[in-house]
C-alpha cells in the first residue's frame, strides 16, 4: 500500500471514530433529561448515590451536560477530546465495576474509551 493509500485509509478510520465520539456521547447524555434509551439513574453507583447531596435523576442530568460538552470537544479538539472521553468512559467503567453491577457495561465502556484514545493518538498523525 503506497503512502497516500495509507493515509487515506487513516483518515477513513480517524473520521468514523471521530463523528462516533462526537454523536455517542451527545446523545447519551441528551438522553439524561428524557430517558428514552434506558433508565439512566440505575447506573449510579449505590455507594455513590448515597454521598452526592442531591438526586440520581440531578447527578445524571449533569453527567448528560458533561457528555454534550465533551461531544462537542471532539468535534473542534479530537486529540483533546479523545482524551476528556476516553478518561470519561474508564470512569464510568470503574464506578460500574466497584459496585459489580452491569459488568457488561463496564466492559463496552472500557472498549470504547480505548478507541476514544486511539482516535485522539490518530488525530495527532493526520491532522
Amino acid at each position: 500500500m503506497t503512502s497516500q493509500n495509507q493515509q487515506t485509509a487513516l483518515s477513513g478510520v480517524f473520521n468514523l471514530l471521530k463523528f462516533t465520539f462526537v454523536i455517542v456521547p451527545i446523545v447519551a447524555g441528551a438522553d439524561k433529561f428524557v430517558d428514552l434509551l434506558t433508565n439512566w439513574d440505575l447506573y449510579l453507583n449505590p455507594g455513590l448515590a448515597g454521598i452526592i447531596p442531591f438526586s440520581a435523576h440531578t447527578f445524571m442530568m449533569i453527567v448528560g451536560v458533561i457528555e454534550i460538552v465533551a461531544g462537542i470537544i471532539v468535534l473542534k479538539k479530537p486529540e483533546i477530546g479523545g482524551l476528556i472521553v476516553a478518561a470519561w468512559l474508564a470512569l464510568i467503567a470503574l464506578t460500574l465495576l466497584a459496585g459489580l453491577q452491569f459488568l457488561d457495561v463496564a466492559v463496552r465502556d472500557l472498549v470504547m474509551a480505548i478507541a476514544a484514545f486511539s482516535m485522539a493518538r490518530i488525530s495527532k498523525i493526520i491532522q
